[in-house]
């Protein structure tokens, strides 16, 4: 049987990291070699060293640079891996989402908590996992880590050391590795939508805001002085809002400015729904957006590219109704 062409590209992390005088510091590619080696009994690999940082270091200008990559060499391989730092996987994966909309190549996000330097690093595994995936011929972005598959948009890191540090939120994993190899769940594929297009443009003027018990209201008022364009509220439960003493104003203040805001919650699994309680009412008629069972990586980045592709709040609003890459349960 014919390998699969598979292009891995290299943006440092954990994985490719090895011990510094300050630390793990993150290489080049040659530190996955060895592993590369095996994986080439199955795949023919081609390897591109994109970037060399920790994700904590990495902004919307490296998902740019790394959609428009993806997008550049995609018909020239039958899948695409990308290894990535941890901490902020999950937003690449997302905005890079927004950004391929129509991708008809399988591109797979993988990293570890170990560096493969590591001799009980996990890092082995999970590029097995994601090379496996990168071959399914399955568009879309995903994350693969720890055995499982998830679609880019609904992953999120809920570990900082453990093995099993991304879960696939709202959403059924992928695919899974068993006894009978990968197995694929295509109820939890991305959906294919329209032809592929690189659409990178994007605003970094997004703010995630946690809500607490007495938060001032004049956060909304500072933020619109910073000129902020969108703001995302990870409020309590369903949606609730504190909506007595001056808890709505800001809010209020900010729609009337133009900006958009979009109130996801803080509980991990599940949906914010707004139409149950009074305060939650009372933000719809004030015409916030709903976030729904997204994650907060994937609303923020949504709405930092909604707003980066020129749409208005109502424009918006609309998108955020849209299942564009199985993000939300409709």
């Amino acid at each position: 049987m014919e390998k699969k062409h598979i292009l891995l590209l290299t943006t440092g992390g954990t994985i490719a990291s090895l011990p510094g005088g300050e630390g793990l510091e993150p290489h080049r590619s040659d530190v996955m070699e060895r592993q590369l080696n095996q994986l080439r009994s199955y795949f023919d690999i081609t390897v591109e060293d994109l970037m060399c940082l920790d994700s904590s270091n990495i902004r919307p200008a490296e998902w740019q640079q790394i959609a428009k990559r993806v997008f550049e060499t995609r018909l020239d391989y039958d899948g695409i891996v990308i290894s990535h730092g941890t901490d902020t996987m999950a937003y690449t994966a997302s905005a890079i989402t927004w950004m391929l909309p129509g991708l008809d190549r399988p591109v797979v996000l993988t990293g570890s908590q170990l560096p493969l330097a590591d001799v009980l690093s996990d890092g082995p595994d999970n590029l097995r996992t994601a090379f496996a995936m990168a071959a399914t011929g399955c568009n879309g972005v995903y994350l693969a880590f720890d055995r499982k598959v998830m679609l880019g948009c609904r992953a999120v890191k809920v570990r900082a050391s453990g093995f099993s540090a991304f879960e696939s939120v709202n959403a059924h994993y992928t695919a899974q590795v068993s006894n009978l190899g990968l197995v694929l769940d295509h109820s939890g594929l991305q959906p294919q939508m329209g032809f592929p297009q690189l659409m990178t443009d994007i605003s970094d003027s997004v703010f995630l805001l946690k809500l607490t018990p007495g938060l001032d209201p004049r956060i909304f008022e500072m933020l619109s002085v910073m000129g902020y364009k969108g703001i995302v509220i990870e409020a309590f439960g369903l949606g609730g809002v504190n909506v007595l003493h001056e808890g709505l104003d800001g809010i209020r203040t900010a729609l009337q400015r133009d900006i958009s805001v979009v109130v996801t919650t803080q509980c991990l699994y599940d949906s914010a729904d707004l139409g149950v309680y009074q305060v939650g009412k009372k933000l719809l008629d004030l015409g916030v957006i709903q976030g729904r069972d997204m994650t907060s990586e994937a609303a923020m980045t949504k709405l930092m590219w909604a707003i980066g592709q020129g749409m208005n709040r109502r424009q918006i609003e609309a998108l955020f109704k849209r299942n564009l890459a199985g993000e939300i349960t409709v």
